[in-house]
């Protein structure tokens, strides 16, 4: 039984299609990550998933439980992409208030505290008030609040946006310690290098549809393929005649970069790109090989950048 099951998932804001039949399944003890370009879906999907959008069809199934049956959302817990604290509030006041609001109270609450307070790495801040601490310790506390009662399953939007790298890899070890536990996980970010890091497998959605899924190794070879990807910068944007060229050999063009996979003979690839180059008056910037990656996959499926 998996932990979150989405059938033919359906939501529409008048004319705009948020969600159009999205199917997809978490298991326990999974790291999923969601990946696709602003508006795509994403929030809108984890939306339906804590309650605060209704789809207009399809279920929602966790832990075998429809959704919307009595009790079956206490074992979410939700760490939006906004701090969601209280600014004049202690650390110590924060996990009690949240603690509070999911029901917790007497014994059950104030170790709950004690444990997100050492989750986060606050526990020798705890009465100060967080208005004046760190991007990265307020991301730390963020996530402590959303899980102080422990969740089975929980779900992460974007959890390391604007942190420093010491409290990036803080946050990375928090999630470890989640998943160490048990929980399941589904991970909104905007980092290729963390969904390769952190994520079992990865979801992409676009235009409210999921359009693959599957392990960093099965999505590449399903799309780019296993050999090595030719990345291109141009001096200056590529003129619309050399895109179309190189469009033609199979090449993904954006702005000055240029990205084609060369699966069969790199060699031969660079060749045929630099002679295409030169005919078209594009001066060379920089050119290399690299090993696929997700970021790879990501422009073969939506042919565009994640931030777009």
């Amino acid at each position: 039984m998996p932990a979150v099951e989405i059938r033919s998932l359906a939501k529409s804001f008048g004319a705009l299609r948020a969600l159009d039949g999205v199917d997809l399944e978490l298991a326990r003890g999974e790291v999923l990550g969601l990946l696709g370009p602003n508006g795509a879906g994403k929030s809108t999907l984890v939306r339906s998933l804590i309650g605060r959008v209704r789809p207009d069809r399809g279920t929602i199934r966790l832990f075998g439980r429809d959704a919307d049956a009595p009790g079956a959302r206490d074992v979410i817990g939700y760490v939006p992409q906004e701090i969601a604290l209280y600014p004049h509030l202690t650390p110590r006041e924060n996990l009690a208030a949240f603690g509070r609001f999911q029901g917790l109270e007497g014994d059950a609450l104030a170790l709950a505290v004690e444990r997100g307070l050492a989750f986060a790495s606050l526990a020798d801040r705890a009465h100060e008030p967080i208005e004046s601490f760190s991007g990265g310790m307020k991301r730390r506390l963020n996530l402590a609040a959303g899980i102080p009662h422990a969740p089975r399953l929980v779900l992460l939007d974007e959890p390391t946006v604007g942190v420093d790298p010491q409290s990036r890899e803080r946050i990375y070890g928090m999630i470890g310690e989640l998943r160490a536990g048990g929980a399941a996980i589904l991970y909104t970010t905007h980092y290729m290098e963390e969904a390769e890091r952190l994520c079992d497998r990865v979801a992409v959605i676009d235009h409210g549809r999921v359009i693959a899924v599957g392990t960093r190794d099965e999505l590449v070879r399903s799309t780019v393929g296993g050999g090595k990807e030719l990345i291109l910068d141009a001096v200056e944007a590529f003129p619309a005649e050399a895109a179309t060229a190189l469009a033609a050999e199979g090449a993904l063009v954006e702005r000055r970069r240029l990205r084609l996979a060369t699966a069969a003979a790199p060699a031969s690839a660079v060749a045929r790109v630099l002679a295409l180059c030169e005919r078209h008056g594009v001066a060379v910037a920089d050119l290399h090989l690299e090993s696929p990656t997700l970021q790879s996959v990501f422009l073969h499926l939506t042919g565009r950048e994640l931030r777009e």
